[in-house]
């Protein structure tokens, strides 16, 4: 499938307070947003290249974000259950940067892998996403990096129809980019934690390839989770 829009922030994990986003769209980002257009319990996807169809074109704006945010149930039901909180938007107000990337084009290849609940044959579920693909189908409005940063989408071709992909767009893309750490994908552990693995990724001419296996954890021991940390539900 292809997707593209005006802006897009695949937001670097190094950086904890600014957004910076990677070069490219990241696996994880991809993911979403296949799951975004079709999704079930019994199938899920395996992102295997991301193809870059336009040059990078960076773009610099401030934000006005509140610095302390609701992450759970939980946490949001205890303050409604008390009446006499109050929350002053105006105080918790801070400007950050946010480094982002604009008139982005993709062309997502993934496969539809089974999962423990599958009863029914995989074509099944690709002939359901290409369907819904083809009529412009979603659960909720896919985005790239941020729910504001929106996402079109169609089957491949699609973006040169929109007129989004020229043949010049191929021509500014270089050979080779190192992009250094990414993350491959979250593993869900008992007692609600959380362990993040990660890859070495490359564009070459404009194609980032996702290996099926991450990086031991030993290689990866300064990035964000590698060890396991705990859910956000276990931190409230």
């Amino acid at each position: 499938m292809e997707a593209w829009g005006p802006l897009a922030c695949f937001t670097r994990p190094e950086l904890k307070v600014e957004r910076v986003s990677y070069p490219t769209m990241t696996p994880s980002a991809a993911r979403g947003l296949l799951e975004a257009i079709f999704w079930k319990p019994e199938m899920t996807y395996r992102v295997e290249r991301i193809e870059q169809l336009k040059p990078v074109r960076w773009t610099r704006f401030r934000r006005n974000e509140v610095n302390n945010s609701i992450i759970t149930k939980n946490a949001y039901e205890s303050l409604r259950a008390n009446n006499g909180y109050r929350y002053d938007v105006a105080e918790d107000r801070g400007q950050r940067v946010t480094v982002a990337l604009s008139d982005v084009a993709y062309r997502i290849h993934a496969t539809i892998h089974a999962t423990d609940r599958c009863t029914a044959p995989l074509p099944k579920y690709r002939d359901q996403f290409d369907r819904r693909l083809v009529r412009g189908a979603c659960y909720e409005q896919p985005h790239f990096g941020c729910r504001e940063f929106a996402a079109f989408f169609g089957p491949r071709g699609s973006a040169e129809e929109a007129g989004v992909v020229t043949a010049a767009d191929q021509a500014g893309i270089p050979p080779i980019d190192e992009l250094g750490l990414m993350l491959h994908h979250i593993e869900y552990l008992p007692k609600d934690k959380e362990r993040y693995h990660w890859f070495r990724a490359s564009l070459e001419h404009g194609v980032l390839h996702v290996p099926d296996r991450p990086l031991a954890p030993a290689e990866v021991s300064g990035m964000p989770g590698a060890g396991g940390r705990a859910s956000a539900e276990e931190v409230a």
